[in-house]
C-alpha cells in the first residue's frame, strides 16, 4: 500500500512540473516568420518595406557554403542587426537597417533555418518570378 501511495505522489509531482526547455516544442520557422517578419518581408518579389525572402535566401546561399554557416550568421544578425554584418548593402541603401525583433533563441534559429530553406536556384538564373522580362526589355 505504501508503494502505491509513494508512486501516486511521485506521479502527481511529475505531472505538475512544466516541461524543460529541452522538452519544449521546437518553434516552426514559418509560424515565426508569419508572426514576426511577414509584415515587412514578402515571400516573393515585389518587396514591401524589406527585401523578399526569396531574394534574401538566394544571397545567403551565395555567401555561405553550408546551411549551418548561413543560419548562424542570420541568428547573430537577427539578435542585433548591424550594418557591418549585412549580406546585401543594396538592400540597406534601399530599405534601411531592420529593427531588433524580440524573439527567443529558438525562434531565431527556426526562422533562420526556414529562410535558408526557401532558396530557389531558379531565382539566380533569370527564371524567377519575373520570367526573364527585365533581360528582354534591356535588349
Amino acid at each position: 500500500m505504501k508503494h502505491v501511495l509513494y508512486l501516486s505522489i511521485l506521479l502527481g509531482i511529475a505531472c505538475s512540473v512544466p516541461p524543460s526547455d529541452a522538452m519544449a516544442k521546437t518553434p516552426d520557422g514559418r509560424e515565426v516568420f508569419d508572426r514576426n517578419c511577414s509584415v515587412c518581408h514578402p515571400i516573393n518579389p515585389p518587396p514591401k518595406s524589406a527585401p523578399p525572402v526569396a531574394s534574401l535566401s538566394s544571397r545567403y546561399h551565395e555567401k555561405f557554403a553550408t546551411k549551418a554557416q548561413g543560419v548562424a550568421h542570420m541568428e547573430v544578425f537577427l539578435k542585433k542587426p548591424d550594418k557591418s554584418k549585412v549580406i546585401d548593402s543594396r538592400a540597406i541603401a534601399r530599405f534601411g537597417l531592420m529593427p531588433v525583433i524580440t524573439m527567443t533563441d529558438a525562434e531565431r534559429t527556426a526562422v533562420a533555418s526556414w529562410f535558408w530553406d526557401q532558396y530557389d536556384p531558379e531565382m539566380r538564373r533569370g527564371r524567377g518570378m519575373g520570367g526573364g522580362q527585365r533581360r528582354l526589355m534591356n535588349q
